[in-house]
């Protein structure tokens, strides 16, 4: 029994295996929200526009190399490139995720001589969509319409080069035109590797202040016990990229059968793992136990529960 719970505990704590920190630069910026860094000038044409993040959203790989030799960088709406041929400050441009994952759609037939205008296309930009091309760069930013007004998804959209426009009529005014997600779907059309997604930790010994959100899964070693018997519980805790969370505290509160209950403490170690250790005495058959998990870690909360049953 000893050893299987030993290959257990070590199958356990493989959960949430982080890539190691590299040395800062100090032209860097670490987003938590997606666990990537963004340096040098990606960061420099990223903070240069006002509006970044409603139009490139956050990054969700590191920058990279890609088959054609060029370093690449992919957000949430966007993928940059870095032609390090042309002059400083017009290094950065923008793949054409538009053009690049455009299919065409059920067109919608709106036309405006007021409200609509052209560019470069035979593709009117009408209305809203008209409106939140101007203010944001217009053709600079988002290159001219592939597409007229068209309904995908059940929404109304617009495909530009750089961009697909969508019409989100529930939200608040002045924020119904929303930019699609258009650099995921790039990165899962072009079969990039999926690893790259994957979060990577700025600094260990800064991240209290980076863990926006964390969660908490629980299970129990046995799924049944006997009577008398000895179980485990198990907390993983990861935060809003999934990465373990290192000394998150909290309770694990154990209702057993016969009506009393049991509190135990909690401490995540660096692998965002606690175990609970229990021994189940004299607990009527057929029963469930259940387990409620509680856990903190500064401002930020999660809870969560599990059961084990006691059988013969």
């Amino acid at each position: 029994m000893r050893r299987l719970v030993g290959v257990l505990v070590i199958l356990i704590l493989s959960v949430g295996i982080v890539m190691p920190a590299g040395a800062q630069d100090s032209d860097v910026r670490y987003f938590p929200e997606t666990g990537h860094n963004l340096k040098n000038d990606f960061l420099r044409y990223y903070e240069a526009n006002p509006n970044a993040l409603t139009l490139f959203g956050y990054p969700i790989t590191e920058a990279y190399t890609d088959e054609q030799g060029l370093l690449v960088q992919y957000f949430q709406r966007a993928r940059f490139e870095l032609h390090p041929d042309r002059p400083a400050g017009q290094r950065v441009r923008l793949t054409p995720v538009g053009r690049e994952t455009y299919t065409p759609a059920p067109p919608i037939n709106v036309y405006s001589a007021l409200d609509c205008r052209y560019f470069d296309s035979d593709f009117p930009v009408c209305f809203a969509f008209l409106d939140f091309y101007l203010r944001n760069g217009g053709m600079a930013q988002f290159g001219s319409p592939i597409s007229p007004f068209e309904s995908r998804d059940q929404l109304i959209v617009q495909s530009f080069e750089y961009a697909r426009f969508e019409w989100k009529p529930w939200l608040p005014e002045g924020q119904r035109v929303v930019v699609a997600d258009l650099g995921k779907i790039h990165f899962y059309t072009m079969r990039e590797d999926v690893n790259l997604l994957n979060a990577v930790l700025k600094d260990p010994i800064t991240r209290t202040n980076e863990i926006l959100s964390i969660q908490a899964r629980a299970f129990a070693w046995k799924a049944t016990t006997l009577s008398n018997d000895q179980q485990l519980i198990f907390v993983v805790v990861q935060d809003q990229t999934l990465l373990p969370v290192s000394g998150a505290t909290g309770t694990a509160t154990i209702r057993w059968p016969n009506g009393s209950t049991e509190v135990w403490p909690l401490v995540s170690n660096s692998n965002g793992v606690g175990i609970v250790p229990l021994t189940v005495v004299d607990q009527p058959y057929g029963n469930l136990v259940y387990v409620d998990i509680l856990i903190n870690y500064g401002d930020v909360q999660a809870k969560t529960t599990t059961s084990f049953r006691i059988w013969y």
